[in-house]
């Protein structure tokens, strides 16, 4: 039983070993082990705080960045429906164009038609009375082919020349 209940000597050495133990381990131990347990709890706090930081600013950025995207897709919606209407106007304005000219052209052909109608109808009229003319010259000269006849074509003429 002496194992077991240890004596009193034993106890007072271990008392004093840990003692001074105690002693030795708060004069150099216990301040820095403290402090370095401090500084790793201060480090600890502050990486939360920044990541609390970190994750406020990526959610500002997040919003940011939807803003400027919706912002983005505005212009781009308004520079396309621009675009388009720029487009529709000037295919009209070709239109439009082709058919002013279209119209020109058409007014332009029917004039000329019309031009060259009446040069014809003068031609034909020319070439009727020269024919008209050839005809007559020939009817004339056979009518008069003898001398009696033409005698009786002038005495006709003049009678006439009279009357009026």
């Amino acid at each position: 039983m002496e194992l077991l209940t240890p004596a009193i000597g034993l106890l007072f050495w271990m008392a004093l070993v840990f003692g001074i133990l105690v002693f030795v381990l708060k004069k150099f131990a216990w301040k820095p082990i403290l402090s370095s347990l401090k500084e790793r709890e201060d480090s600890i706090e502050s990486a939360l705080r920044m990541a609390e930081e970190t994750r406020a600013e990526m959610a500002k950025l997040k919003a940011d960045n939807d803003k400027i995207l919706a912002e983005a897709r505005a212009e781009r919606d308004n520079v396309i429906r621009l675009g388009k209407e720029a487009a529709d106007k000037l295919i009209a304005e070709a239109k439009e164009r082709a058919v002013v000219e279209g119209n020109k052209i058409i007014a332009d052909a029917r004039e000329a038609i019309q031009q060259e109608k009446i040069a014809m109808l003068a031609q034909m009229k020319k070439d009727m009375a020269s024919f008209s003319i050839e005809i007559a010259e020939k009817v004339i000269r056979r009518e008069l082919a003898d001398k009696t006849s033409q005698e009786a074509l002038v005495s006709t003429l003049i009678a006439d020349a009279n009357l009026n």
